[in-house]
């Protein structure tokens, strides 16, 4: 049984989303971590257990930085690792229960993770913005052009065509326009490609901020960790110090702020999955 009183943080949480007049989510790795997506352990042996065996790293992190000898290799590794985490569903309803929690509220979400959980549970597509990129598109590695690809038909052939830890030769992926490699649309370095969706999300993100920015909102920050916190959790704490109808909530066994917004923040120190 958790050692923090479950009722009591709820119904914190609900007492101040009540009173908000928009709710920023800033949703981080935790997040999905607690939602199952968990990338070591007995999830990464169920999946990776050759791969583990064959080089002798223990995590899927470990595993996505590897060297591989070969393209066919490479995707190999890579397209079990996209299937099982951005179109299987995860295995707690984390997600489920946060999109109840607010889809009577004018919300909108920002976050950091890639794996699509918010679309799959019920998240409008207008009222996110994915920062990092997806795992569900591709995009030229040089780039020689700013657009990205649905990858799905594409990494679920890899997945049931693979063998011996190699795909077919046919399926590794270049790109239409130059005929170079390509790679995923996740953010690593300046190569990271901001299509048209990735630009009109932020727009609408920044949009929202700006309308309500002397309102009452609740920035409701779950799972961020230290990793890059000038992307949600500094602004977070930012924009509540500049506005002073706004709370800052946030649910993160390392919850913290800053001493100048103390007095309206809410800091819930548990697990996320055991809360939610």
């Amino acid at each position: 049984m958790p050692s923090f009183d479950v009722t009591r943080e709820r119904n914190t949480i609900l007492t101040v989303l009540e009173h908000a007049d928009a709710v920023v989510i800033g949703a981080g790795a935790g997040l999905s971590t607690a939602a199952g997506f968990e990338y070591s352990g007995k999830r990464f042996h169920d999946y990776f257990a050759d791969f583990e065996a064959k080089y002798g790293f223990h995590d899927m992190y470990a595993g996505g930085f590897y060297p591989y000898s070969s393209r066919e290799e490479y995707w190999a590794y890579w397209s079990r690792y996209i299937f099982i985490n951005r179109y299987q569903a995860p295995p707690k309803s984390v997600y489920e229960r946060l999109y109840e929690l607010v889809k009577n509220k004018n919300y909108f979400v920002i976050t950091t993770n890639v794996d699509h959980c918010f679309q799959r549970a019920s998240f409008q597509k207008d009222r996110l913005f994915y920062t990092q990129g997806d795992y569900g598109l591709l995009q030229c590695s040089v780039p020689c052009h700013r657009l990205t690809y649905d990858n799905e038909e594409l990494i679920r052939r890899m997945v049931a065509e693979q063998s011996e830890m190699r795909i077919p030769t046919a399926l590794v992926p270049c790109c239409p326009v130059c005929g170079r490699d390509m790679t995923m649309n996740l953010r690593s370095d300046d190569r990271f490609v901001e299509d048209d969706g990735w630009r009109c999300a932020c727009e609408r993100y920044q949009s929202f901020l700006a309308k309500h920015e002397k309102a009452r909102v609740v920035y409701f920050e779950l799972g961020v960790g230290w990793n890059t916190p000038a992307i949600i959790k500094y602004p977070f704490w930012r924009f509540t110090q500049q506005n002073p109808s706004a709370v800052y909530l946030c649910v993160n066994p390392q919850a913290f702020c800053p001493e100048g917004i103390r007095e309206r923040s809410v800091l819930i120190k548990t697990d996320i999955s055991a809360l939610l």
